[in-house]
């Protein structure tokens, strides 16, 4: 948990777990080190049930982050639970009362932050790397990206984003802490910014939704 996932190598000993286990559950966003193992896996361990949580999810373009979203997780939530009760069916009331218990947590999580930003819409929020694509989405806000294709932008290219962040009048510019963030400090040092760190990996996901969100709602100027 909290590893880099475009970079992230499992280990010897999550490798061996993975050869003893019933199901395996991805992503299935695209992610390199998804893509990169999921054929070694299928042959350590044939027998493997391969659940892919992204099934049924609406894409965006060259954007992985899935889990960025309270309502894709809902459907990633029903995904695992269809593949838990496919794998273990004696016990599947058991995967099904704790899905829907979780479930809930999410859809009030969602309707907490969909009035939290319900003054919000059209709003442009900026991050250095493109990871809250569909948390915009959701609540009709506009992602502002630094990275370029997966590099930092050249000096044109950064001149451009000063020109649109100042119009946009950002003051808050949102980093990771898996990436690094010269690019992002150079261009907040450019407005006038604040950068601020948002973890998409922590480990208690609703209370990092929250937090996040919360952060984004203060760099948007938005009242709870």
């Amino acid at each position: 948990p909290g590893a880099n996932p475009h970079t992230y190598e499992p280990t010897p000993r999550q490798l061996k777990r993975v050869v003893q286990a019933d199901l395996y559950a991805i992503v299935g966003s695209g992610m390199e080190f998804e893509l990169a193992w999921l054929g070694r896996i299928r042959r350590l361990n044939p027998r493997l049930f391969i659940v892919d949580c992204s099934k049924g999810i609406q894409r965006l373009v060259d954007d992985p982050h899935l889990w960025l979203s309270l309502r894709n997780a809902q459907r990633m939530v029903e995904n695992l639970l269809e593949g838990l009760s496919r794998v273990d069916p004696e016990h599947s009331g058991r995967y099904r009362e704790r899905a829907e218990a979780y479930l809930e947590e999410l859809r009030k999580l969602d309707a907490e932050l969909s009035r939290l930003f319900s003054k919000a819409k059209g709003r442009a929020f900026m991050t250095f790397h493109p990871a809250w694509g569909y948390f915009a989405r959701d609540y009709g806000l506009r992602q502002l990206v630094i990275e370029q294709g997966g590099k930092s932008p050249s000096p044109k290219a950064m001149v451009r984003l000063a020109k649109e962040a100042k119009e946009e009048g950002i003051r808050v510019i949102f980093a990771s802490p898996q990436f690094d963030r010269r690019a992002a400090e150079a261009m907040a040092h450019s407005i006038g910014a604040d950068v601020i760190l948002l973890d998409p990996l922590a480990r208690d996901y609703l209370e990092n939704m929250r937090r996040a969100a919360h952060a984004i709602a203060r760099a948007l100027r938005v009242s709870p």
